[in-house]
């Protein structure tokens, strides 16, 4: 009982600092959290860990105000630190959580998820046989990476299909190589960008800089399918670009340092040739950044289908107990004001791809082919 009014003071000394001594209605609240943790450790069936208990409400503090908050104990926070390099281990999968349950963003191309045929807007429900549900986004994580030729089950649900799909899948060490680039025929270049780590915009410029001086495209296709985004910093270099001036976009949050404007820096790259970006359900995030600014500027045509729907910047903040949460801190806007939360960018020309037959950058592939059509007519 010492610890729970301890922890319950706590609660009160820091809330009062923000709120000051009027808000009775939240004291209240806070008097109810400390006579439940009474409750439970006075009544409940089973002796139960009261740190580890304390951790969930944390944690579930956090997911209540939106998908992409969570808590880290110390362990997971140092895991972290590796998901925004270029090599980490795992299956090769970006996933967010919705209603409770782990719902994957985008598998990344050519890692054991993208061969294992995981798509995107699937929900893992199982991993190794047990339930995901009731656990936070960054412990279903941990529980899919483990050793490099490991293997892990993954028990899926799918819209469309009425049972339940399970897919064992070999962990390896992904290795992200950012930009794919090539040319096709009546002179096309195709620029396939998989993700935006610290090198993705590296990549890209040297890639442009071969076309414009050795093949001297008439057209150009950016390929943002399946690329779960990344840094921000690397969606706006992107951006620029493809575009001579503008705003590229803007962030609001409710710190005065989260409220900044980026715009384009005079001299677009490819200048001015005929541009198509291609998107689907596993563009995300920096990927909307891109091709919802390219659009507003009427600078591409935008193909595909709808985007995922994450128009938000997280932070990671180190906490006094080595661990770190990860929050919210601002909400980005493309150059028409509009938000991308949870609506994403619609293309300009909606083409679906072909369930039965469709393999992405193959040919096969109905929407790549679209475009190519659209630029060689």
């Amino acid at each position: 009982m010492i610890k729970i009014i301890k922890i319950t003071s706590i609660l009160i000394f820091f809330t009062t600092s923000l709120y000051g001594n009027s808000d009775e209605k939240l004291y209240k609240k806070i008097d109810l959290f400390g006579e439940v943790l009474d409750k439970i450790k006075k009544e409940y069936v089973d002796d139960v860990d009261q740190s580890k208990m304390l951790d969930s409400a944390i944690n579930g503090a956090l997911q209540s105000l939106d998908p992409y908050s969570s808590y880290m104990g110390p362990e997971l926070f140092k895991e972290i630190e590796t998901d925004t390099k270029g090599e980490f281990g795992g299956l090769g999968i970006e996933v967010g959580m919705e209603a409770g349950v782990i719902k994957v963003i985008s598998p990344i191309d050519d890692t054991p998820a993208s061969k294992a045929g995981i798509k995107a807007g699937d929900y893992i429900v199982q991993i190794d046989g047990k339930q995901v549900q009731g656990k936070s986004l960054i412990e279903a994580v941990k529980m899919m990476r483990g050793p490099v030729g490991s293997k892990v089950k993954l028990t899926i649900r799918r819209k469309g299909e009425k049972k339940a799909i399970e897919k064992n899948i070999i962990r390896e060490i992904i290795q992200i190589k950012s930009v794919e680039a090539k040319i096709f025929k009546k002179n096309i270049a195709y620029l396939r960008l998989k993700s935006f780590n610290s090198n993705s915009s590296k990549q890209l410029s040297k890639e442009i800089n071969n076309f414009e001086s050795k093949d001297k495209p008439v057209g150009y296709i950016l390929d943002l399918r399946n690329n779960p985004g990344g840094l921000l910093t690397q969606a706006i270099s992107v951006t620029d670009f493809f575009l001579d001036d503008g705003e590229i976009l803007s962030t609001k949050g409710r710190r005065t340092i989260e409220n900044r404007r980026f715009f384009a820096k005079k001299g677009d790259r490819v200048k001015g040739k005929p541009l198509i970006v291609l998107i689907n359900r596993g563009s995300a995030s920096a990927s909307e950044i891109v091709a919802g600014a390219l659009q507003d500027h009427k600078r591409a045509i935008v193909l595909g289908e709808n985007t995922y729907g994450k128009g938000s910047v997280q932070s990671i903040i180190p906490l006094s107990d080595g661990g770190g949460m990860r929050l919210t801190v601002s909400k980005y806007y493309l150059p028409s004001g509009k938000s991308i939360s949870e609506v994403g960018v619609a293309p300009d020309i909606m083409v679906e791809e072909d369930d039965k037959n469709f393999s992405l950058n193959s040919p096969s592939d109905n929407q790549l082919n679209y475009a190519l059509e659209l630029l060689t007519t």
